[in-house]
């Protein structure tokens, strides 16, 4: 099925890692992921030209996460396989079957090269690639170099362990989602940058007028909320009947679920950031509706495996 919307293409900056996953009784198991390679594995596998900026190795792993990125379409970009070592993220399945995390993580990608007149429609970055330093710096370059041309796209996915002190990594954040256009995140994320009694809307709307176009915020089994510059106010409820697997990559899949139907909304690209910034609360639940039901399908069946077009309701 071909996908709707202008002609272009998304490039995503950030890690590619493999997750060894283990569940409770069982052996571990290799399966390439990353919070930002699952979300160009989703981009792509939705029909979006996709390329992805990483930092893997040559090793067996690097070449697995290679493989398993270009079966589904995704382009690495040149310079991306120069790490020394291909970065881990061992993934503990819990009896409530969402996920934890211990990283064995390095991250220090050369500057994408980024050509006149080739410009990506989209740009999107997050979690660790967006605060690890050195690599941090190049990502920020990055998405001042091309908020010019392209909707920039930002999910903090905090990941306590490698991000220092809350109120340090809050910093960043914040300075990114004022170079951004369209932010998600999770409850647990803002707990941890905020505090556990944060208030969630208050957050969203700081967010907004740091910048921000849209601003959405997954809250498991409350279903996620929305809130625009142009001032509406959305939430949408989980749905009831999925049959949960796994939670490995739903925030992901939320992601590149949000990314796609911006894309079909004709609402990527900074020409069209005006026009982002005064969407309309029927074309935002659309968005967030689509982008619930591609998460739906990726916690359905294990492992961070979101859908193809083909897939969707």
């Amino acid at each position: 099925m071909t996908a709707p919307g202008r002609q272009g293409s998304a490039l995503v900056i950030g890690e590619a890692l493999v997750d060894v996953v283990i569940h409770p009784g069982q052996e571990p198991v290799d399966i390439p992921g990353g919070s930002p390679a699952n979300v160009a594995l989703g981009l792509a596998r939705l029909g979006r030209d996709a390329e992805l900026h990483c930092w893997i190795g040559t090793d067996e792993r690097g070449k697995a996460v290679r493989a398993h990125l270009e079966a589904s379409g995704v382009r690495l970009a040149a310079g991306a396989d120069g790490a020394e070592r291909t970065s881990t993220a061992q993934a503990t399945i819990g009896e409530d079957r969402a996920a934890t995390y211990l990283f064995d993580l390095d991250w220090n990608p050369p500057r994408p090269n980024l050509t006149d007149g080739d410009s990506p429609l989209l740009v999107h970055t997050g979690s660790i690639a967006a605060i690890l330093a050195p690599g941090a710096a190049t990502v920020e370059q990055v998405l001042r170099e091309t908020r010019a041309t392209s909707t920039i796209a930002y999910d903090p996915n905090a990941r306590p362990q490698l991000m220092g002190e809350p109120e340090d990594a809050r910093r960043i954040v914040e300075r990114l989602v004022a170079l951004s256009d369209l932010v998600k995140c999770s409850d647990e994320d803002i707990a941890w940058l905020y505090g556990e009694d944060a208030d969630l809307e208050s957050v969203l709307r700081s967010w907004l007028e740091k910048g921000a176009a849209i601003v959405v915020v997954t809250r498991g089994k409350k279903g996620a909320l929305a809130l625009s510059a142009s001032g509406v106010r959305l939430e949408v409820p989980a749905d009831p009947s999925v049959v949960v697997a796994d939670t490995v990559g739903a925030g992901d899949s939320f992601m590149g679920g949000l990314e796609d139907a911006l894309w079909s909304e004709d609402l990527v690209g900074a020409d069209r950031r005006e026009a982002l910034r005064a969407v309309d609360a029927e074309t935002l639940e659309r968005i967030v509706r689509h982008a619930a039901a591609i998460a739906d399908i990726t916690v359905s069946r294990a492992g961070a495996n979101p859908p193809t077009r083909d897939e969707l309701p």
